[in-house]
């Protein structure tokens, strides 16, 4: 209980530079990730990343600090409905 008290007291910043290295602020959990998509939840909602090559350089569950490099396509917030779809997409493209 104390540790999602703590969460909701991250500042929440996106910060893309060149559209190789993005670091996220704020986050509360990956859902899931892979090489072209990453679910990222946040304490401002649910965030999509999508690109190319994308790889988790740094994951600071303390701090609620995300690290990704590799092209970024596009970068999106979802509402909670539609988390569940993003989640089946990403499980139908690995068992495809």
């Amino acid at each position: 209980m104390e540790r999602d008290r703590e969460i909701h007291n991250f500042n929440h910043v996106f910060n893309l530079v060149e559209r190789k290295n993005v670091s996220l602020s704020g986050v509360k959990k990956i859902d899931s990730f892979d090489s072209e998509e990453f679910l990222i939840e946040t304490v401002m909602g649910y965030v999509v990343l999508k690109g190319e090559g994308l790889e988790l350089i740094k994951l600071d569950t303390h701090d609620g600090v995300v690290t990704i490099k590799g092209l970024v396509n596009s970068f999106a917030y979802i509402e909670d409905g539609n988390k569940k779809n993003k989640e089946n997409s990403v499980l139908s493209r690995l068992f495809k």
